[in-house]
Formats: structure tokens, sequence, C-alpha cells
């Protein structure tokens, strides 16, 4: 029988592809975490001064109020809570992709789950700003948390803030505890070959991993079952965010459909954000080898069938006020058609014309710009269409109607947004390897393979691996 020796160095051995190799593998992926160049410093200072512009209009709102927004009387909801549902469907989004290529053992997914993971983090911190940016009194921002106190002034659970809170944080921890699981052999990886403060931070992060088989198969045990978790609570706490919305009596809101369609919609925003990550690490890490046409192909694919479920969606919540014939869903038809022409238009554009006239081609997937493009059109969509879900029916209640313009606050907030995702993704790549080094010298030590479903599904081992 093997012993718990020959186990335990099988285990360390396993992800070691073979001296040169392995070494390649480990300079390329690590050349983030090692090296600091003009590029990434200017990239840091360049997000950083539009999160800090953002900053200082937040303190102006402090000092003089909410309204700076533009937010008067009916529109009580403006671009703070626009940026929240689109950052909470990019956020929410990332770590679902990654659980789906999982469970479908789709071996490309290798280079890309890292960085998908991480985009739901840095995005998760963003949306989970926006409650407290809302608030009138942002100091009381503690209100928002189900907790009881001395006063019994307990927390409004007909808010939806309050639920939108509850979904973030229970999103977050999950998606941290994920995201975490998988660096600790990375981790472990770059303790063994750094000196100094590096080699101190790395050792306390790694949790003492020394790459026993006891370890290996507890991390797959465990990253299997957050897998499956993670699935539910992403379609969960997202329908939270469509019921904010569906469950009051207002036109353009009160609709059955929301929870599908915000699922769907997270989805759509998600995989058109991870498109625009693949692209930009891909250049800026020189990261060719291990982010190939193929991902962009097979993500494109994707995108095009989420694309075509989100259209079904869209029709079919206007088709349903229009077919209704209630006076109250007619009017709300008529004044969305003609006062926010543009923000349809530029809907129809980005949403839906750009994906489907592109993606259907496999030459235009395989081209990593044209699938950058095709990543930014899909969001400059799914924010005109958060847009359309906010404004447009609390413009036109059943006593109060005023139109919304927003102001140079709530735009200088919204650039803010993007400041800070790109910042704190920045410094994510200075601290953790993008893409997951122990998985790809995995993929490269699978040698026979089945095609299952359409997924590539490893059968066998190089016995030199074994050691």
């Amino acid at each position: 029988m093997e012993s718990v020796e020959m186990r335990n160095r099988r285990g360390a051995d396993l992800f070691e592809v073979g001296s040169s190799e392995s070494a390649q593998i480990n300079t390329d992926l690590l050349r983030g975490v090692y090296t600091t160049g003009k590029a990434w410093w200017a990239a840091l200072l360049f997000f950083g001064t539009v999160t800090a512009w953002a900053f200082g209009c937040f303190v102006w709102q402090i000092v003089h109020g909410i309204d700076v927004y533009g937010m008067q009387r009916p529109n009580y909801w403006g671009l703070p809570i626009i940026n929240f549902v689109y950052w909470a469907g990019v956020a929410l989004s990332g770590t679902m992709i990654s659980a789906i290529l999982r469970l479908l053992h789709a071996d490309w997914r290798r280079a890309l789950t890292r960085m998908t993971e991480t985009l739901t983090l840095c995005a998760l911190m963003v949306a989970g700003l926006f409650p407290i940016i809302h608030l009138g009194r942002n100091w009381a921002f503690f209100w928002l948390l189900p907790y009881p106190n001395e006063r019994q002034l307990w927390p409004n659970y007909r808010s939806p803030l309050l639920w939108d809170a509850t979904a973030i944080s229970v999103y977050l921890i999950s998606s941290a505890i994920f995201w975490y699981i998988g660096l600790i052999p990375d981790f472990a990886l770059i303790r063994d070959r750094a000196i100094g403060w590096r080699r101190r931070l790395y050792a306390k992060l790694a949790l003492g991993w020394r790459g026993t088989d006891r370890e290996w198969r507890r991390l797959r045990g465990l990253s299997a079952i957050l897998t499956v978790m993670i699935i539910p609570v992403f379609v969960s706490l997202h329908t939270i965010v469509g019921w904010d919305f569906g469950m009051t009596i207002v036109p353009g809101w009160h609709e059955t459909i929301f929870a599908p369609y915000f699922v769907c919609g997270a989805l759509y925003s998600g995989t058109g954000s991870v498109l625009i990550i693949m692209a930009v690490v891909r250049r800026a890490y020189r990261l060719e080898k291990y982010i190939l046409p193929k991902h962009f192909d097979n993500i494109g694919k994707a995108l095009l069938a989420i694309s075509l479920l989100w259209f079904y969606f869209f029709a079919g919540d206007a088709w349903s006020d229009w077919f209704s014939r209630d006076p109250s869903h007619i009017h709300w038809l008529h004044y969305l058609f003609g006062g926010y022409r543009w923000v349809l238009l530029t809907l129809f554009i980005c949403g839906i014309a750009a994906p489907m006239l592109i993606l259907p081609f496999e030459r235009m997937r395989r081209a990593p710009w044209v699938m950058f493009a095709v990543g930014l059109s899909v969001n400059v969509a799914m924010f005109s269409e958060r847009c359309i879900v906010v404004i447009p029916p609390a413009s036109r209640d059943f006593l109060t109607w005023g139109n919304y313009t927003p102001s140079w606050v709530g735009v200088s907030v919204t650039a803010g947004a993007v400041g800070l995702f790109g910042f704190l993704y920045t410094l994510m790549a200075k601290f953790v390897p993008l893409v997951s080094l122990w998985e790809i010298k995995e993929g490269e030590r699978m040698t026979d393979a089945a095609s299952i479903g359409g997924a590539s599904i490893p059968l066998a081992v190089r016995e030199e691996a074994i050691g």
C-alpha cells in the first residue's frame, strides 16, 4: 500500500510540470507580483485621481444635501441607485461564471477563473458603497444592518436598502471565501520564493500550506462544496435587487418578471466585463500564451446566448405592459418611448444590434480587441438599461410628475465608481496572480481527455508527475 510519505510527495510534486516549464509558468504569471513598471504606477495614479475627485464630490453632498444629485420629487432614486444596480450585476456574475465553468469541468477555464473572481470582489466593494451614498444621513449607515440596540431603534425591514445591504454582505463574504481558498497554493508558492516582507506576508496568507496529498484533497473537496453553494446564493441574492422594484405598485416596476430579468441582466453585464478584463490583463501582463483566442471565442458564445435571453425578457416586459391595456402602464410606455428615446437608442445599438451582428462570427469572436469593444458596448447598454428601469417609472407616479436630470455631482460619482473599481483591481494585480498557477500546471499535466457535452474531461496524469 502507498505510504503517507509517498502520498505527500505526490501531492507536493503533482503540479510541478518540469523544471524548465514550471519555471517559465512561474515567471510569466508572477511578473505582475514581483515587478512594478511605470504603466502600473500610471494606471494606479489615474484611477486614484478619478476616485479622489469623486470622494470630494461625496463630501460636497454631505455638506449640501442629497439634492445635489438633481433628485427632486418624485425622483428619489437617481444615479446612486442606478450605479448600485449596475455594479451589483457586474459583481454578482463574476463568481457565478467561474462556478459554472468549474461545474461543467471546462478545462479551458483555468486561465480565467481567478480574473473573474477578483472582478467580483472589486465590483462588490464598489456596489456596497452606493446604498450608503444614497442615504440622506450618511453617518448613520449602520442603520442598514439588522441589529438590535438598547434604544430599540430596530432597522426598518420594509426598506429595500436593508435588504440590499444584506445581499451585498452575504455575497461578499461567500465570494471572498471562494476566491481565497483557490489562492492558498499560489500564496505558498510565492512564500517559498520571496524574501523580506513579502515572505512574511505570504507566509501568513498561505496558512502553513505544504502541498501534501491530504491538503490537496481537502482543497478540492472544499472548492467543490463552495462551487455548488455559490450558484443558488447568486440567484437568490440578485433577485432581491429585482424585488426592490417589483414589490411596489408603481407602473413599470410592478412586474413579476423582474427577478429572472435582473439575474439575466447581471450575467449579461458581468460576461461583458469579463471580456474587458481578459483583453486588458492579456495585453498588460503579456499573457498571450495563457489567455488564448479560444477563451474569447467561448466567452463570446456564452455572451451571444445570454444576449438573446436578455432580449426575450426585455421585450416580454414591454409587451406585457402594452398588452394589459392598463391606462397607467400605457401612459408609462408612451412616456418611456417619448422622453427617453436617446437612452433606448443607446440600449438597442449597444446591447442588441452590436452583439448580434458581431458574435455569430467565429473570426470576430477570436479577435481579442473586437471582443473588448463588444464588452464595452454591452456594459454601456446595461447601464442605459438600469437608467430606464430606475428613472422613468418614478417620474410618472400616481400623484406627482417630474423629470430627472443628472447633476455634475452624480456624473462625477459615477465616474468615480469606475475609477475605484480600476484602482482596486490594479492593486489586486500587484499582490495576487490574476491567473491561477496551480490550475495552469494541473492543466499541463492532463494528457488524455474525453469530450462530454462540449466539455473536456481529464482522464489521466503523466506518470512522471507522481514522482
